[in-house]
């Protein structure tokens, strides 16, 4: 069991992207993240400087989320929003990909966008994929890969995939490898259990986005 928990724990990005959160509920999830071995912790982007603090030394890295939950901000706010995030001490960013620029088929300037974004920090890019066809995750991913993003995302809050069957997630990850080989994915939305996370790593989830790490864990003890 040991060997499993270790492995299950760092590839998960511990997440706690509340509106609600105060600054003690993310030293919480900051504490969890070291007790349980976590791979990251996720946060909103005013919570960065506390976030890199906290996990200093531990080598557990700092995610903050970009543009949640269309990626409808101009380029310049996207790129200042990265850039603060960078200075205040984030080591990677989530960013969420322009979905009505997806839905336009404006792939040039989705490219052009994300590729100033990705020489800031590493970057996983989310796509959205619940909102998405399949055709448009293709493509989409296939777009990530070409604008220099190490990590290929489902989904963040409030995406249509948050209420869909796990095995749609799943299928998704496999969109998402077809169109991006050679590029890692992360699943998230809905993660909740043990059998939730194994399932996604036998999809081929490289990374899982869960707020439910310390109750995914414990379930081992």
């Amino acid at each position: 069991m040991k060997k499993l928990e270790k492995k299950i724990a760092k590839i998960i990005d511990h997440t706690n992207i509340n509106f609600k959160a105060k600054a003690k509920d993310i030293q919480k999830s900051c504490q969890e993240a070291k007790k349980y071995g976590f791979r990251a912790v996720c946060v909103r982007p005013k919570w960065v400087k506390l976030v890199s603090e906290e996990l200093k030394g531990t080598g557990i890295k700092t995610v903050v989320l970009i543009d949640p939950p269309i990626g409808d901000s101009s380029h310049k706010k996207r790129v200042q929003i990265c850039k603060k995030a960078k200075k205040d001490g984030a080591d990677e960013l989530d960013v969420v990909i322009n979905i009505p620029d997806v839905k336009h088929e404006r792939w040039e300037k989705i490219k052009k966008d994300l590729k100033e974004i990705c020489k800031i920090l590493p970057t996983k890019v989310i796509i959205g994929s619940g909102y998405l066809t399949d055709e448009e995750i293709l493509k989409a991913s296939q777009v990530v890969k070409k604008s220099g993003a190490f990590c290929v995302k489902t989904a963040t809050e409030k995406d249509p995939l948050e209420h869909r069957e796990l095995k749609e997630k799943y299928y998704h990850l496999k969109l998402m490898q077809k169109g991006a080989p050679g590029l890692k994915v992360k699943v998230a939305g809905k993660i909740r259990t043990l059998k939730d996370a194994i399932e996604a790593i036998k999809a081929g989830a490289d990374i899982i986005g869960t707020s439910s790490g310390v109750e995914i864990i414990k379930e081992l003890y």
